[in-house]
């Protein structure tokens, strides 16, 4: 079980790297002021600008946003909204 834990950690590490490869390369084919260091690439989202404690919690803490994953603040995947996942949690622990 430890060995299919470590192979799958490792082949979502290799995706990981090649989705922020394909971002970098998606961002240089553009000119220099079009640049935005963030987005999506094969569904993926991605954001390269300095995080800022706005943007963190838009991400991790986020009352207004219905759902579950968001984009990272910084690098490449998703973050938890925790918020959404306690009301989620919540819902379940008061059902009948």
């Amino acid at each position: 079980m430890q060995k299919l834990r470590k192979r799958i950690g490792r082949i979502l590490g290799i995706l990981a790297a090649l989705a922020a490869i394909a971002a970098i390369v998606e961002q240089m084919k553009l000119p220099a002021r079009e640049r935005t260091w963030h987005g999506k690439v094969y569904g993926v989202p991605y954001d390269f600008r300095r995080p800022t404690l706005g943007r963190l919690r838009q991400s991790w803490w986020n009352p207004e946003d219905p759902t579950l994953f968001t984009g990272r603040t910084f690098g490449v995947g998703w973050a938890v909204n925790i918020h959404r996942l306690l009301q989620i949690a919540s819902s379940r622990l008061h059902r009948p």
